[in-house]
């Protein structure tokens, strides 16, 4: 029988690449999303429609998300709806706690009710390597370790994740949360990291980068992390977490120099005028991530396809080849520098 997932904030950059491999994956995708700044059909442009369904809505909508739940009667529950960029966090933190926190505790209390109609259902919640707060240089971060988070947005994600455990352990409800690195790739809103430097050559403009480039991320291509999710779903446990990482960690000066040499070597050599600016450090910025990912290898069989440079080219391609995906009107949303506190 055909498998039904609902995918939260399927519009956005993980959410949309998911849907699409759930689609391969001959799954009938329910996709819910409030449509943000963030959101973008043109992810999901070319999907077939006979197995896929959309609904405009926000996840704090209790009412229409329990009508959904009865009316499909989804097998699993892929919460990826959520403000994720620190930036915005630090200007605004009010949204990241209504749709990180209170929008999760709407989707649990909708999933307890749910689940007593509902067997073999389960929820995968994605939350982020961010909730572990800095991690000092040769270690990592194992499934258990304390939270340190950092910023409104870690705080938000790291607050979603002990209200789901309290959840599973109070009402036993079938969820798993996974904890991923940063990830790259197609679809990606040009605000974070390694879209903004592919665009900022693509048009001529040198990458800027927060104080002086020290501050360490762990990298995975979205696919891979797609990957990840649906072996979560197939294969992980009720109530436990999964970290999902590759071990490839990269400073962001380093990780800037690597953009401009694979552009410059393998799509324009022309692009030898992009520099890098170094430029004022956003508060509270965590100088290293890194997470202990055996867990999910071991227990699960997961691993990476795609190796880092590989993935690179490939999203570099991507973003050459869909020049709408950031057109004028796209570039308002993300030109300007947020992140700063006012003196």
């Amino acid at each position: 029988m055909q498998k039904k997932a609902i995918v939260t904030g399927g519009l956005g950059f993980i959410g949309s690449n998911l849907i699409k491999l759930l689609l391969k994956n001959n799954f009938f995708v329910i996709n819910i999303d409030k449509i943000t700044y963030a959101s973008n059909f043109y992810n999901l442009r070319d999907i077939k429609k006979n197995n896929y369904k959309f609904y405009k809505l926000d996840i704090c909508n209790k009412k229409k998300i329990n009508l959904i739940l009865k009316k499909y009667k989804p097998n699993v529950l892929f919460n990826l709806a959520a403000e994720t960029h620190v930036d915005r966090s630090i200007n605004n933190p009010e949204i990241f706690f209504k749709s990180n926190i209170m929008g999760v505790y709407n989707i649990l209390e909708c999933i307890k009710k749910y689940v007593k109609i509902k067997k073999n259902f389960r929820m995968i919640h994605v939350s982020t390597d961010e909730v572990y707060g800095d991690i000092k240089k040769f270690k990592k971060s194992k499934e258990g370790d304390k939270y340190s988070p950092s910023s409104p947005y870690s705080a938000s994600k790291a607050s979603a994740d002990h209200l789901i455990n309290s959840y599973i352990r109070t009402y036993k409800l079938p969820v798993v949360i996974s904890n991923c690195c940063n990830n790259f790739g197609p679809n990606q809103f040009p605000e974070k990291f390694i879209p903004k430097a592919i665009f900022n050559i693509i048009i001529n403009k040198n990458i800027q980068i927060y104080g002086k480039g020290r501050n360490q991320r762990e990298w995975i291509y979205v696919e891979d992390h797609c990957r990840a999710l649906i072996n979560i779903f197939r294969k992980g446990k009720i109530g436990e977490s999964y970290n999902v990482g590759t071990g490839f960690i990269v400073n962001n000066l380093e990780l800037a120099k690597k953009i401009r040499k694979i552009y410059r070597s393998s799509f324009d050599k022309k692009k030898q005028k992009v520099k890098i600016d170094f430029i004022k450090d956003r508060p509270g910025h965590d100088l290293r991530y890194a997470l202990d990912s055996s867990k999910i290898k071991k227990k699960l069989g997961w691993k990476r396809l795609y190796s880092f440079d590989r993935a690179l080219f490939k999203t570099i391609e991507w973003y050459l080849n869909n020049p709408r995906f950031y057109s004028s009107n796209q570039r308002k949303k993300f030109d300007k520098r947020l992140g700063l506190i006012n003196d």
